[in-house]
């Protein structure tokens, strides 16, 4: 999927073994969707801010922690570290992150922080969940989590 890279850890018997990015891999919604289903271990996180998450509704199964959120709107400062908490469910703090925001940018940007923090595979929703917007400003027409059909819910 999106181009794993391998490496041979063996020449005698040609052992090969999954090499994790140093850089965020893009998933569509319906990617993402399988990956999560194939690999129970992996931690969902919905980055957006608190009423975008509560309101507007979110992906069933998601974890909620903010990467931007009021009052100040700014970087959340323990974003890593709420992360790595969340990924103590995971294979020996090596679970796959998957994460998801309104159209994919704030999420990709936390992403670039997971990799330069240290975490290993991480995967950005690339169309969000609500999606980019249609000619007449709305979102969730053109594409993202909602628009393909996939299980969400709201508060």
């Amino acid at each position: 999927m999106n181009g794993t890279k391998y490496a041979l850890i063996s020449r005698r018997r040609g052992e090969r073994v999954a090499v994790t990015s140093n850089q965020v891999r893009t998933f569509s919604p319906k990617e993402a969707f399988k990956f999560l289903q194939e690999h129970p271990n992996a931690v969902f996180i919905d980055v957006r801010s608190n009423m975008e998450y509560l309101f507007v509704g979110h992906p069933t199964g998601a974890i909620h922690i903010p990467w931007i959120d009021e009052p100040d709107w700014q970087v959340n400062p323990q974003f890593v570290k709420q992360v790595r908490q969340a990924m103590l469910g995971g294979a020996g703090g090596a679970a796959p992150v998957v994460l998801i925001c309104r159209s994919g940018v704030r999420s990709l940007d936390a992403g670039k922080t997971l990799i330069a923090a240290g975490v290993r595979e991480v995967y950005n929703v690339s169309e969000g969940f609500e999606g980019h917007l249609d000619d007449h400003h709305h979102r969730s027409t053109v594409d993202g989590w909602r628009f393909h059909g996939l299980p969400w819910e709201q508060c």
